[in-house]
């Protein structure tokens, strides 16, 4: 997965010819790069603070330094279809804590959703002053609407749940499958739906506000960060619903080509600057540091103590 995101950066650095590129980067504001991995750092600790209210809800008690350096290592595995390599997280809390995966895996599915809808009102506050990217916005919303009425309706999931474990080999799911919708049904009512996105929202807003640095860093470049907004939450769902690895070639295809054909002072040379050092400052730097977060966790959190034999 790394090759071929190592391979999507460098296949835009070769489109965008290698000495066009060094020259937008050498009058680049090096400042606005480091900024983004501030605000990206504060998109973490936010969503890292959701988690732990979600453990705190679900009454999944382990160490807070576990909390944080198992959130941070699910990121090792974000360049996955939909993030969902980010599972592992249920599985390093059952390794190291004998945490049941039923109590956890509704978490992170939780997440996905939350941060889907943070994106999508991002994008929806965006729409209304560009009007750009509509029609992303509403199929996004489509798929969002159907995932939470079948969440929100129990005769309709347990019968969507039926159907899938029809088959023999899959029979053996259905219990598994009905506890965790249960468990994700209760983390998406209302009241927890509400708080969870909320702090979504104000966490993927930061890397907006990253990404409208980096383009403005760019000398010219006279991009509103509204558009920004817009531009950055509207791709980032075009990826999730790719559910490609991490978005991969959709996201930064589809950032450059928005770049170009709605900012000012912004060549298609630029965007393909700003979309690499965006992505290097948002999706690589979150790879490394749940990377880094897993060898730590393997080091220091405890094996699970095997329950002993039955006399």
């Amino acid at each position: 997965m790394i090759a071929a995101g190592v391979a999507v950066l460098g296949g835009l650095s070769v489109y965008a010819d290698v000495n066009r590129l060094g020259d937008r980067l050498a009058d680049f504001g090096w400042w606005a790069f480091a900024a983004a991995l501030g605000l990206a750092l504060l998109n973490y600790a936010i969503r890292m603070t959701r988690w732990s209210l979600y453990l705190a809800r679900c009454r999944v008690t382990v160490p807070l330094g576990v909390q944080i350096l198992t959130f941070l290592a699910g990121f090792a595995l974000s360049i996955t279809p939909g993030k969902l390599g980010e599972l592992i997280k249920c599985y390093l809390l059952r390794e190291s804590h004998g945490v049941p995966v039923v109590d956890t895996a509704p978490i992170v599915i939780a997440e996905r959703v939350t941060d889907l809808l943070a994106l999508l009102i991002i994008c929806v506050a965006g729409v209304g002053l560009y009007g750009l990217a509509s029609s992303m916005v509403v199929v996004a919303a489509l798929v969002l609407a159907a995932g939470l009425i079948i969440l929100a309706w129990p005769a309709l999931a347990h019968a969507v749940i039926a159907l899938l474990c029809r088959p023999k080999p899959l029979r053996r799911f259905a219990d598994r499958l009905r506890s965790l919708y249960d468990g994700l049904a209760a983390l998406l009512r209302p009241r927890p739906l509400s708080w969870a996105t909320g702090l979504g929202v104000i966490a993927w807003l930061a890397e907006c506000v990253g990404f409208s640095l980096i383009v403005n860093a760019f000398p010219g470049a006279d991009v509103p960060f509204a558009l920004a907004m817009i531009i950055y939450a509207a791709t980032t769902i075009a990826g999730a619903l790719s559910f490609l690895p991490g978005g991969l070639v959709v996201t930064e295809a589809s950032m450059t080509l928005l770049l170009v054909q709605s900012s000012r002072g912004v060549d298609e040379t630029a965007a393909i600057a700003a979309t690499i050092l965006i992505r290097l400052a948002t999706l690589w730097f979150a790879v490394a540091i749940g990377l880094i977060a897993l060898a730590i966790l393997h080091r220091i959190a405890p094996a699970r103590t095997p329950a002993p034999p039955p006399p």
